[in-house]
């Protein structure tokens, strides 16, 4: 039985190659989100710490984990470590493909802090397009300089509690499922009135690459926040899946 902590869009295709080499397969996702999966893949949501998540190892006899999690997920990475350590299971992480991005119209940071701050200094509007968990500082932000600030979350009831524990009003949230093409986020643009989008650096599978042409055909800013530092093992579900058997076959 593999472990796979996932609920992004590569979590159906990783899935689905495990299952191909003839891996019985456990999701774990932090929420109970939508989520397509092939038939036999069983699932349990609720965000676990590395003690939990090792408690679930030895009581389902996992044999390996894959970490699939979002690159920005650094809580999940750090619990995977841990339960890699207490269990001495191995652990293979899926490295998103990035997006290439050259224009001068990008202004990177490297955390929320910063990138409230560097957002609201160009006296536009902000359209957030980087999660939930961290609106704080934007809503701070937008009440100190006046300027309005948009937020494009996941429509779940966690989002949503997040919104309004950072103060943000419901009318400035937009709650929906992505990632979004092209045209869509230019749509978003255009109905906020936003000046700056901001954004994790999530790549393409996050929908990255729309994003950013998006903001250059809308003239908007982008704002995009860094990736955690770590390396992956494999950017492609079938690779990833080769060294998970070679992994269970050499601790065999």
């Amino acid at each position: 039985m593999i472990l796979l902590l996932g609920g992004t869009s590569e979590t159906g295709p990783l899935a689905s190659a495990l299952l191909g080499r003839g891996l019985e397969v456990l999701v774990s996702t932090a929420t109970d989100a939508p989520l397509a999966l092939p038939e036999g893949v069983r699932r349990r949501w609720g965000r676990l710490d590395g003690a939990a998540l090792a408690e679930l190892c030895c009581r389902e006899g996992i044999s390996a984990l894959v970490d699939a999690g979002h690159p920005f997920a650094t809580e999940l990475h750090a619990a995977v470590q841990e339960a890699a350590r207490l269990t001495g299971l191995p652990l293979l992480r899926f490295r998103r493909g990035e997006t290439r991005l050259g224009d001068e119209s990008v202004h990177w940071v490297t955390d929320h802090e910063e990138a409230a701050r560097v957002a609201f200094s160009f006296g536009r509007p902000v359209l957030l397009t980087s999660g939930s968990r961290h609106l704080e500082p934007y809503v701070r932000a937008s009440r100190e300089t006046g300027l309005p600030v948009y937020a494009r979350v996941l429509d779940h009831p966690e989002s949503w509690r997040s919104c309004q524990e950072a103060g943000l009003d419901r009318a400035c949230v937009m709650a929906m499922r992505g990632p979004f093409d092209l045209e869509t986020n230019r749509a978003h643009l255009r109905h906020t009135g936003a000046g700056v989008l901001v954004s994790k650096d999530s790549g393409e599978a996050g929908g990255l690459g729309a994003k950013a042409e998006a903001c250059r055909l809308e003239g908007v800013l982008l704002v995009l926040l860094r990736r955690p530092n770590g390396a992956g093992d494999a950017s492609d579900p079938e690779v990833l899946a080769d060294l998970v058997i070679l992994a269970t076959h050499q601790r065999s």
